[in-house]
């Protein structure tokens, strides 16, 4: 997975562009109802919606495990903390944290490293701290692309497993949380060779 990423940063450089995902700036009306202050974001690469959330006034903490993409995200902000490394290995201080937004990255592990990283997740939040979780949803157009590695999760590029949710499978995944809110999200985005497309994610806020 380092490699993957690491070697789509050094050729890409900011993949999505400046602005923010949808689902940030979603994020960011449904924390200000609460009262959230610091917000750690699991997978930032070079900080487009850690950025956002910095301009609301939020207290944002980074993990990325590409050098390229924390370079890149270092050179854009100084009000942010980054660490560089996977979030296998979080948590990476002994801070706990009201919310955490992780955009994009839940749908990357394998089923058994799933539960593990929302553990890790759930261990850095305070009592009552939110998760707010964006993942490809089973209505994306690439979903049964690709060799099938796990039920419905598909390899459709070298290097890089994507498991695709359902409502309920979403949903279930944060058994014994209190579920705030859920549903999709279109989020356009326009890079690379795929050029100007649309992907259809799910979200879920979650209270511990």
């Amino acid at each position: 997975m380092n490699s993957f990423w690491e070697e789509r940063f050094c050729e890409e450089g900011k993949i999505w562009g400046e602005n923010p995902s949808r689902t940030a700036e979603y994020a960011i009306t449904l924390f200000k109802k609460y009262p959230v202050r610091t917000i750690l974001i699991p997978g930032s690469g070079y900080g487009r919606n850690a950025e956002a959330f910095a301009r609301e006034g939020f207290d944002v903490t980074g993990i990325e495990i590409s050098p390229t993409a924390v370079a890149l995200a270092r050179q854009n902000s100084e009000k942010i903390q980054y660490f560089e490394g996977s979030v296998d290995n979080m948590p990476f201080d002994d801070c706990q944290y009201d919310a955490i937004y992780c955009f994009n990255v839940l749908h990357l592990f394998l089923k058994d490293p799933r539960q593990i990283f929302l553990k890790r997740c759930r261990d850095q939040l305070k009592k009552c701290g939110l998760m707010f979780f964006v993942v490809f949803s089973d209505r994306e157009p690439s979903f049964c692309t690709g060799r099938m590695v796990e039920e419905n999760t598909f390899e459709s590029k070298p290097g890089r497993a994507v498991h695709y949710y359902s409502r309920e499978d979403l949903i279930s995944e944060f058994d014994g949380l209190e579920i705030l809110k859920e549903g999709m999200i279109e989020d356009p985005e326009d890079h690379g060779k795929e050029g100007r497309h649309t992907h259809l994610l799910r979200y879920i806020l979650a209270r511990k």
